[in-house]
């Protein structure tokens, strides 16, 4: 599949699809749009990075304007890379969420939840192949506000709560971004990324242009959830749907961690500004807090689900952590991990959604048994927890063993510690669930649980199965995301 106007096409076939699915009085219908459309996004972001791939990075200009007096989307390697995750993540998570989202959500509100799903899709395709920094900050918007319609859809009240606060927190990071970018454009006199890139070196030195740097830093930080700015991401995850739950936690704070790649390595840096101003020392010092603060309450949860969000929290701990270091195998590290922990965490927590559907609780004593009376979902759970740990033959040993060698090249061997004893905590909570599930019994009052339905169980254990095959191979996703490094440091393509 070619044609110059893919780039534009997967985020606007969302995005313009959404109004349809919104006057759709049953969810049927609806469903089968978002299904189509959802995949459809996936064919043309896998289009988009083959061509990325053989040709380089595309250049498209919105409406035939030039840059920078029009926007354009400029799609390399990582941002190729990114959209593949988003739309990927997207099209299994409608896959899995009818027979899901019938358990949860009321009829009449079903047609509004597939309209605010393709919308949030759309805005983070968009993030990832915009190279506008205002065109950023409304796709950033889109995907926000129908993010906090979609956690406040569940029928637990505490959900309303959760996005609210979520809401909250979601506006004050997007208004340091604004106020950053406004910083920047009052210097530079332009919006365009890679404008900016020419422009910000010559007056990296100015007040504004640092206090420009620490608004966007700290606007995009609450919104990938990094310690201690992560309030918000535990309810938001625990109260949510759990389809909502499955695709936010595998893509949202993915496209925020990629968004501060861009700033620090696209935008600021010719300036080398995570040397000059001490950013990467900041950003490690609170990734691994985020490592081992977020798994030692991880440990202590007896909601499943406020367990994965933790461990969430933890994961986005070593994605900083690779990128902090500013080093070809740092960043390479970070970027792998986007796209494993988008897999693990997606298959555990669609397992802990099929868990929900039967038993009606993500409680650790609702898991007791279900080795036995669910065994297909709970073998699926369990690898997606041997991921999370990094077991050799999993993507989590990919990452971590990537992260550790950054660690080893820099002579930082103390990390190199680190990551791995803070990977003996994420034994202690998989285990956890792992131990009720197998060496339990099955309450003799749900005696009728059996397996969810095969249209949850399917994606499921497709994210799953590449838990392992890419645990195995992992030539491809490493060569991307070496390239990826490579190029935002100045290196590659």
């Amino acid at each position: 599949m070619t044609s110059p106007h893919l780039p534009v096409l997967m985020v606007v076939l969302p995005l313009m699809s959404a109004p349809f699915c919104a006057v759709m009085r049953r969810g049927l219908p609806a469903w089968s749009l978002a299904l189509v459309v959802t995949w459809t996004s996936f064919a043309l972001a896998l289009a988009v990075l083959t061509q990325v791939l053989d040709h380089g990075t595309i250049i498209y200009s919105i409406g035939d304007w030039a840059a920078p007096w029009g926007i354009e989307y400029r799609i390399d390697r990582i941002g190729a890379f990114m959209a593949v995750i988003v739309s990927g993540i997207g099209a299994l998570s409608l896959a899995y969420s009818r027979r899901s989202i019938a358990h949860e959500i009321g009829v009449r509100r079903r047609p509004l939840f597939y309209t605010m799903f393709l919308l949030s899709l759309a805005g983070l395709l968009g993030i990832s192949v915009t190279g506008d920094a205002f065109n950023l900050f409304v796709f950033l918007e889109i995907s926000s506000l129908s993010s906090y319609v979609l956690i406040s859809l569940a029928s637990d009240r505490r959900a309303l709560t959760a996005a609210y606060r979520y809401l909250i927190m979601g506006t004050i990071g997007a208004t340091f971004y604004i106020i950053g970018v406004g910083l920047m454009y009052m210097m530079t006199g332009t919006l365009n990324l890679a404008d900016l890139a020419a422009r910000v070196p010559e007056v990296a030195g100015t007040r504004t242009i640092l206090v420009a740097l620490g608004f966007l830093t700290v606007g995009i930080s609450l919104k990938l959830a990094l310690f201690p700015l992560h309030t918000w991401l535990p309810n938001a995850y625990a109260f949510a749907p759990s389809v909502v739950t499955v695709f936010l936690a595998s893509t949202a704070t993915k496209v925020a961690i990629y968004v501060l790649l861009r700033i620090l390595f696209t935008v600021f840096g010719k300036a080398d500004v995570i040397h000059a101003q001490e950013i990467g020392d900041v950003l490690m010092v609170l990734a691994l807090l985020a490592m081992f603060v977020a798994s030692l309450v991880a440990i202590f949860q007896d909601n499943v689900k406020r367990l994965l969000a933790f461990s969430s929290l933890a994961q986005v701990g070593y994605m900083i952590l690779g990128v902090s270091m500013a080093t070809a195998t740092g960043i390479s590290a970070g970027i792998i991990h986007l796209f494993n922990h988008a897999i693990m965490k997606g298959a555990l927590f669609m397992a802990v959604g099929c868990v929900f559907m039967r038993t009606g609780s993500v409680r650790v004593e609702a898991f007791a048994g279900l080795g036995r009376a669910m065994p297909v979902t709970m073998a699926a759970f369990v690898v997606g927890g041997l991921s999370l740990i990094g077991v050799p033959a999993t993507v989590g040993f990919i990452s971590k063993w990537t992260l550790i060698q950054a660690a080893l090249e820099t002579g930082a061997w103390p990390l190199a510690v680190l990551i791995l004893l803070s990977s003996l905590l994420a034994i202690v909570y998989v285990w956890k669930v792992v131990e009720v599930a197998y060496f339990q019994p099955l309450p003799s009052y749900r005696g009728d649980v059996r397996e969810a339905p095969l249209s949850m169980v399917l994606p499921m254990w497709f994210l799953a199965g590449c838990s392992i095959y890419f645990g195995i191979d992992a030539a491809t996703t490493l060569g991307i995301a070496r390239d990826a490094a490579a190029a935002l440091l100045g290196n590659g393509p």
